[in-house]
């Protein structure tokens, strides 16, 4: 494959929807599992603290065993696309029975919420693992990595606008007045979307790029090979923090919209709004990234995301309309680092093909995926604990020191994770001049491998 083909619209969109599918999961989880947990389930903040942290420790092994056998795949459908439609139908019931409520005891439950999230947290890995490994061999030209990123999460923000705005007032309709039973139809049509989702992207999607013909891999040097990329570090470390940050912000937002600013009919106006706001920002990553770098680029936005996550902290609660502007302005900003992460992940996996002529593109963002799921756990465990130190109590009138805790949560802790991501990236090697000159060396050593 030359480094300059350029991949039809088509198929940029079939990719683009099988994230869109995803974030049907992970937006849910995100915005929502938290309140689900602690207002419907009935569990303590303190013990989903617990189920989010240790969950964690499964994917220590989980995540770079899925990678590994995902690089050791080999069909006539390529190694990455079978994964995403054989898991998709798992997918969607496991993603179901994590927000069904059933009838059991106090112990029952916690037991429940424990299994479930953690056959959720597995399929996930087995899907979205070779999914996003597709980005590093559906082409080999950065440029059109970054277009087709940029077409993943212009589409992944769809469905975390329908999610973020509508998952509410679903629960409400086909709930009719019975939450617990809400949240399960509404998981279930947003399951069955996804289903449909991911066998369009297996349909539409093509892998190009593979491994050098002589390639011989063991998994203990797939992960040297990583833990000796200097960039690969930089972006683990990064990545944890995107995540810390999204995983508390996002988690506490539907408590300071019920608890501080008192008007929760505003929630899905608010996070509506600021997904329209990425999706704006989202279109101006490719532009921003071939004049300065996806590095460059992507080190200012989280630097000013982390400025305007703070004033968050001294925002009127009684200006509503002022604090979904500030939240539009935020997204803004952090959108046009959305696609630049998992562009990223692939220039690494090229680094590393380029320095020790062996490619694990699965193992690569295997890797990087349990950072990612790491943050969303440290934060989820954060916001419980936090929310239990300052005093929350479910389905209540809260204390000023619950109050205070949400509102750090929503806007001076997740700053700080954004403030140390982009420090962070000051390590990452790959500079615009390298990502270019990485691409025709590989495509060079190919032609003569």
């Amino acid at each position: 494959m030359k480094a300059t083909q350029k991949l039809s619209l088509t198929e940029k969109v079939g990719y683009g929807l099988g994230d869109c599918a995803a974030n049907f999961v992970f937006q849910t989880q995100l915005i929502f599992l938290m309140s689900f947990y602690t207002d419907v389930l009935g569990i303590s903040s303190l013990t989903v603290a617990a189920i989010f942290l240790y969950s964690r420790l499964w994917d220590a092994v989980n995540d770079p065993l899925i990678g590994a056998l995902a690089d050791r795949t080999n069909t006539r459908w390529g190694k990455f696309r079978p994964w995403i439609v054989a898991t998709a139908i798992p997918f969607a019931l496991c993603f179901i029975l994590a927000y069904t409520t059933p009838d059991l005891s106090a112990t029952g439950k916690v037991i429940w919420a424990c299994v479930t999230y953690n056959l959720l947290m597995m399929v996930y890995t087995a899907n979205n693992i070779p999914y996003a490994a597709l980005t590093g061999v559906i082409t080999a030209d950065p440029v059109e990595r970054t277009s087709l990123t940029a077409w993943r999460f212009l589409l992944a923000m769809t469905a975390a606008f329908m999610v973020q705005t509508y998952t509410l007032d679903l629960v409400q309709y086909l709930g009719a007045g019975d939450t617990a039973r809400g949240y399960q139809l509404t998981m279930t049509f947003w399951a069955l979307l996804a289903v449909l989702l991911f066998v369009i992207t297996f349909a539409t999607t093509k892998e190009r790029v593979r491994p050098p013909v002589e390639q011989r891999n063991s998994f203990t040097t797939d992960l040297k090979d990583l833990a000796t990329n200097r960039s690969w570090v930089a972006l683990a470390v990064l990545t944890l923090f995107y995540f810390i940050y999204l995983s508390m912000r996002g988690g506490v937002g539907i408590y300071y919209f019920r608890y501080v600013i008192q008007q929760e009919a505003w929630f899905g106006w608010f996070n509506g709004a600021g997904m329209l706001a990425s999706m704006l920002g989202i279109l101006f990553s490719k532009s921003l990234s071939i004049r300065f770098g996806k590095r460059n680029v992507f080190i200012l936005s989280q630097f000013v995301a982390a400025l305007i996550t703070a004033t968050f902290y001294v925002a009127p609660e009684a200006h509503v309309g002022l604090i979904v502007g500030l939240q539009c302005l935020l997204q803004l900003v952090y959108g046009v680092s959305i696609p630049l992460l998992w562009a990223m992940m692939a220039d690494v996996a090229d680094l590393s093909e380029w320095r020790t002529g062996r490619r694990a593109t699965a193992m690569t963002f295997a890797a990087t995926v349990f950072a990612l799921k790491l943050g969303l756990s440290i934060g989820g465990a954060l916001s419980g604990w936090l929310l239990n130190a300052y005093g929350y109590v479910p389905n209540a009138a809260q204390s000023a020191d619950a109050i205070e805790g949400i509102r750090l949560m929503m806007s001076l802790f997740p700053a700080i994770a954004f403030l140390v991501g982009a420090g962070v990236l000051f390590f990452y090697e790959i500079d615009r001049e390298l990502e270019g000159s990485l691409c025709d060396r590989l495509q060079e050593r190919r032609a003569f491998s």
